[in-house]
């Protein structure tokens, strides 16, 4: 099995600025190949330029520029067009499906933050100094930096890359063959239903809270942003204040999201460890969260009525801030390592089917979902909250597919 592994880097003064350097140089790639793109389909002649004639020039590229692009590995940048490639594949995907295009875009300096390395040993070597007993990384052009590994590395790194996240660099290595640890059984199943006000509720009855990460920072976050929107959007050379307002708001947000990444590790290993079978709602969160379409008002021109988008902005924000999509890939992946099943069910009526596992009669109705919390079956009177209701219909639902299955 695959496995992906991410450290924070510790480097020095100088391993920092040329770390900048190297993600400075490796957007400028980006943006030079982009634009030589753009003018040659513009040209009369309609030239289409692909990957390998651009990987063709970096030869040349990088004796042109020997201080700036001829210092960095040649697979990384071979890495960085493969990147654009993949971007125009994209697009010319979605102009084929009728979806939005999304033309590639230009990378600006603060949004190109990785660079990847294709190969461990090919411009980068993980653990260049395994004589030492600190792990360190090595980097062509930047050096050997120091590891903060908080965790052995299991099986056989294949490619390594660099992220640049506000102030603090990390490495992630991206591993092969990785061995599976399965866990003991258990004998036990388990359905859970994801919401908002309870994080999640399993087919026994248990409530998980949701922390709501984005609701408790709010204040500090919006007072960060106000200050932030004080200065023009547009400026040719930030200020020092300016910068400093956008680390701050870039801090916040890094903060909110590694709380939430811990709590959803925690919540799918404690699930794994606990079940062998877990079922759970195949969610479109995507979907979930569109805004919703304007409605023209049909009298007044340039009109519109009413479409609900306020009270559905606050329930995307909170659906945004549980992170149903990141936790259920995490627990996919802790199931898989430990040996378990994660089965998807069909989402809907879950909280409107009267479950028979607890006496209910199995009709299935929207007036049996009183309120949000609240499940009160019209045919039999079976009352009971309704994401217990919802956690027991996807037990139910993925014990069927599991006899299917066998």
């Amino acid at each position: 099995m695959r496995r992906a592994y991410r450290f924070l880097l510790r480097p020095t003064v100088r391993q920092e600025r040329a770390l900048v350097e190297m993600v400075r140089d490796h957007c400028s790639l980006y943006n030079g190949a982009l634009q030589e793109r753009r003018d040659a389909y513009r040209h009369s002649s309609r030239t289409s330029v692909r990957y390998g004639d651009q990987s063709a020039q970096l030869k040349e590229i990088r004796a042109f520029d020997p201080e700036r692009q001829g210092r960095w590995s040649f697979s990384s940048q071979q890495a960085t067009l493969r990147r654009l490639d993949r971007a125009f594949q994209a697009f010319f995907r979605r102009v084929k499906t009728g979806g939005a295009p999304g033309y590639p875009r230009f990378k600006g300096v603060g949004h190109f933050d990785t660079v990847a390395f294709p190969r461990d040993g090919d411009g980068c070597r993980w653990d260049s100094t395994p004589h030492d007993t600190q792990t360190r990384v090595r980097l062509q052009g930047v050096g050997h930096i120091r590891v903060h590994q908080h965790r052995s590395v299991r099986g056989r790194v294949k490619t390594v890359s660099v992220k640049r996240e506000g102030r603090r660099w990390y490495v992630i290595l991206a591993c092969d063959e990785v061995p599976a640890e399965p866990l003991p059984p258990t004998g036990s199943r388990v359905g859970i239903d994801l919401g908002t006000v309870h994080f999640l509720t399993d087919s026994s009855g248990r409530h998980v809270e949701n922390p709501g990460f984005l609701q408790v920072s709010a204040g500090e976050l919006a007072a960060a942003q106000q200050h932030l929107a004080a200065f023009p959007k547009r400026t040719r050379r930030r200020t020092k204040k300016h910068r400093a307002a956008a680390r701050k708001v870039a801090k916040l947000h890094a903060k909110i999201r590694r709380r939430r990444l811990d709590y959803h590790h925690k919540q799918a290993l404690a699930l794994v460890r606990k079940h062998d079978v877990i079922g759970h709602e195949r969610l479109n969160t995507a979907g979930m969260t569109k805004t919703p379409a304007p409605r023209p008002d049909p009298d007044p021109d340039g009109a519109f009525l009413a479409n609900g988008a306020a009270a559905k902005a606050g329930l995307n924000r909170s659906i945004l801030d549980a992170g149903w999509g990141q936790f259920l890939r995490i627990l996919a992946d802790k199931a898989e390592s430990a040996g378990r099943r994660v089965i998807p069910v069909d989402a809907r009526n879950t909280s409107r089917t009267c479950p028979p596992s607890i006496g209910g009669c199995g009709h299935v109705a929207k007036e049996n979902r009183v309120t949000q919390a609240k499940f009160t079956c019209v045919n039999c009177g079976l009352v009971a909250h309704a994401d217990h209701v919802g956690a027991l219909n996807v037990k139910h639902r993925a014990g069927l597919v599991l006899c299917a299955g066998a």
